[in-house]
């Protein structure tokens, strides 16, 4: 039982470094709890770290393991800011190429714009997620991203 026990700690132990080589020294905000509450909106583990409220406007550190991203989905009435953090990963518009991210790279995503953005599949992917208030604003989740259409991403 305790060679099992071992194991398990060693295997965490593994992620735990491939999480901090992947994203890197710039990831400076905690990892947050599991993403549970909206895990069926993505393909993959996400882990989610609030940040600040204030006025409506809400800041989150998203962190997405290995090949995770979340489903195409569209910001009615508000938009959202990204600000990339650390990892690798991509954010795509419908109908337009998507777009690879790296640390220092920031996104304006405008209300009513289906997209969808997560992690590379060789690496975690951390961004901090700022919501754009509006009077009536919700988000819509739509489908999967195609696992044929993410695995062409290069």
């Amino acid at each position: 039982m305790m060679k099992g026990k071992r194991s398990s700690e060693q295997s965490q132990m593994g992620a735990i470094m491939d999480m901090k080589e992947s994203l890197g020294p710039a990831a400076v905000f905690p990892l947050g709890e599991s993403n549970d509450a909206y895990a069926a909106y993505f393909s993959g583990r996400s882990h989610l770290a609030p940040l600040a409220e204030v006025g409506g406007v809400s800041a989150s550190n998203v962190t997405f393991e290995l090949g995770c991203r979340n489903n195409w989905h569209v910001h009615h009435g508000g938009g959202q800011i990204l600000l990339v953090t650390g990892g690798r990963g991509y954010y795509q518009e419908w109908g337009r190429p998507a777009r690879e991210l790296a640390p220092g790279d920031a996104v304006s995503i405008p209300p009513e714009t289906k997209h969808w953005h997560g992690a590379a599949p060789d690496s975690w992917f951390s961004h901090v997620a700022i919501s754009v208030p509006a009077e009536g604003a919700w988000n819509e989740w739509l489908e999967p991203v195609g696992d044929e259409e993410y695995g062409a991403l290069s």
